[in-house]
């Protein structure tokens, strides 16, 4: 993978973690709000955060080549 397709993926993530954010925190504003659905857009977010780093991590240059 290229470091342009790494660099647009990364943006892809971001953008879904943040529109995940914003919908849970809608959902959570609202009185009936099912916790379920809370709970599997937070580990879906999480699971984001883990890709978000492990794509920064292949964008960081191997200092120690």
């Amino acid at each position: 993978m290229t470091q342009e397709n790494l660099e647009e993926w990364l943006h892809d993530l971001r953008v879904e973690h943040r529109d995940l954010d914003d919908m849970i925190r809608l959902l959570e504003e609202q009185p009936a709000t099912d916790r379920m659905q809370i709970q599997r857009l937070k580990k879906r977010k999480l699971a984001l955060k883990d890709a978000i780093a492990r794509v920064e991590s292949k964008l960081i240059p191997d200092l120690g080549a």
